[in-house]
């Protein structure tokens, strides 16, 4: 009857519909791994192979195919950005185990007389009941504003001889006394260290929250975080 006809119509036409869109699936992966995509990630993997960072055992390592096109300038930003990132965690994770080691400030944090220790560590000293001042909190977002604003960027014609370097023609620190290999080093290491700190920053962050729910564990130096 008309009714079965029309079940009949509509059953095929899904699996036509099924059909054509495996068809594309495959079409899709067959250009995913067609040579020209491959020429362009080995050309990308040939251009920054050599960059600082590239190191054993993953060498150059871009999953996401971020730099995929070999653009110089793209790779650079990143670079900046990475570094940035990574100077803040090292700070960041300072901050976390010497404040949890049971170090603070002395003296008040306002004129009312709540002492630096008086407030909670890590993510609660700023987001909670618990958090320091509004205004406390402003200071310090004002006051890494400026930071950023003013010092913490690579000004240009000032001398700096790559990228994250912030000196600006003003801080040495006897950079220019160590020669190419100890400057290479040097850079390598706070490379490094700066993966790290984000890594372990961010592990810190995810344990403190752990601990709110009742799942948090004793880390080594300090403790269990709250």
């Amino acid at each position: 009857n008309t009714f079965s006809l029309s079940i009949l119509t509509i059953q095929s036409n899904k699996q036509s519909a099924m059909k054509s869109v495996i068809i594309a699936s495959l079409l899709a992966s067959a250009v995913a791994f067609a040579p020209a995509k491959s020429a362009s990630k080995t050309s990308a993997l040939n251009s920054f192979e050599d960059e600082l960072g590239a190191q054993a055992p993953l060498g150059f390592f871009d999953p996401l195919g971020l730099v995929a096109d070999g653009d110089q300038e793209k790779f650079d930003r990143l670079r900046y950005v990475e570094i940035k990132h990574g100077r803040i965690c090292q700070l960041a994770f300072l901050g976390q185990i010497t404040t949890r080691g049971g170090v603070h400030l002395p003296g008040d944090i306002d004129m009312s007389g709540h002492s630096f220790e008086s407030y909670p560590n890590g993510i609660a000293a700023l987001i909670g009941p618990d958090a320091i001042p509004a205004a406390g909190f402003a200071q310090m977002f004002l006051f890494i504003g400026f930071l950023e604003l003013a010092f913490m960027k690579d000004i240009e014609g000032t001398g700096n001889e790559f990228v994250g370097d912030f000196r600006n023609g003003f801080i040495d620190f006897g950079w220019d006394s160590l020669d190419a290999e100890a400057q290479l080093s040097k850079r390598a290491i706070e490379l490094n260290n700066g993966r790290a700190a984000q890594m372990g920053i961010l592990g810190l962050m995810v344990h403190e929250k752990l601990g709110e729910i009742g799942m948090g564990v004793d880390l080594p130096i300090i403790g269990q975080l709250s």
